[in-house]
């Protein structure tokens, strides 16, 4: 049996997620389309302005949401306490060696209550954590955004795959974005570092201003190939992996069984007959 839709995407709500993400991957990408000096600073100067701009984006996500009746009341508790859940989750990694412990959850839930309550709480996940463990800083809007495609991303899988399958399929996105966070993570700040000096048939790999987009892209590529793929986003990747396969049907399960109990996109109807008789 399919768990009730948590959050019906409906045109402005889709509109309001599509410009986000174009927001938010501009975000990512502006280096590349202009011409910018490394500094040791890494956004430092620019965080608090990307991070005011943040907030009001998903402030207006939610607020599209509720305005359309997607997202209700207890659509906004469990959206609390997943958030809670995954924020009390990630400590338990650190990020140690690629151990991250708060994507698997997001997947999961992602899946089960689909891409607008997955974007929303990939943000409000990591901005959770971040709080709690002391991670506010420059990184984190970047963190957020990538977090919330996570989720959204999880919530456009096919919807029919079931059993054995879906697990398989979780498993498999999980991998992949385990690599695309860390590739996104890395876009954030490297090109505002200076002298990446490693063995390389041009001497460096660090951000050349003005250089055709190709070229940086090439550059960060075997950047993030030979700082991070290795360790960090294979332990990420395991991590995802390991977390789904053992947890992964028994908290759909359990997420599923919330759904529906909680009845989310149910329609309140009022009796005529029982009207009359209280009107009496």
């Amino acid at each position: 049996m399919r768990a009730p839709s948590v959050v019906r995407l409906g045109p402005r709500s889709a509109a309001v997620l599509g410009l986000a993400s174009l927001a938010g991957l501009m975000m990512f990408v502006w280096p590349l389309l202009v011409r910018v000096e490394p500094q040791s600073m890494q956004h430092g100067p620019d965080a608090p302005f990307v991070f005011i701009g943040i907030l009001p984006i998903l402030i207006i996500v939610v607020l599209a949401e509720l305005s359309e009746g997607g997202m209700d009341s207890k659509a906004l508790a469990m959206l609390g306490v997943l958030s809670a859940v995954n924020a009390a989750l990630r400590p338990l990694g650190a990020g140690t060696a690629g151990i991250e412990t708060v994507f698997f959850m997001l997947v999961l839930s992602g899946r089960v209550f689909g891409a607008g309550f997955g974007f929303v709480l990939g943000c409000t996940s990591l901005f959770a954590s971040a709080l709690l463990t002391a991670g506010v800083g420059p990184w984190l809007p970047f963190q957020m955004m990538a977090s919330a495609w996570i989720g959204m991303g999880a919530g456009l899988l096919p919807r029919r795959v079931r059993g054995k399958a879906e697990i398989a399929m979780l498993v498999g996105y999980g991998i992949v974005v385990a690599y695309l966070f860390g590739f996104m993570m890395n876009l954030w700040f490297w090109p505002f570092i200076t002298d990446a000096e490693v063995p390389y048939h041009d001497g460096h790999i660090s951000y050349v201003p003005g250089d055709p987009v190709l070229e940086n892209l090439h550059r960060f590529a075997v950047f993030t190939l030979l700082t991070s793929t290795a360790g960090w986003d294979t332990g990420r990747a395991i991590t995802n992996t390991i977390a789904i396969l053992v947890l992964g049907p028994a908290v759909l399960a359990t997420l599923r069984r919330a759904s529906r109990r909680a009845s989310f996109g149910a329609v309140a109807t009022f009796d005529q007959d029982l009207r009359a008789t209280a009107l009496k």
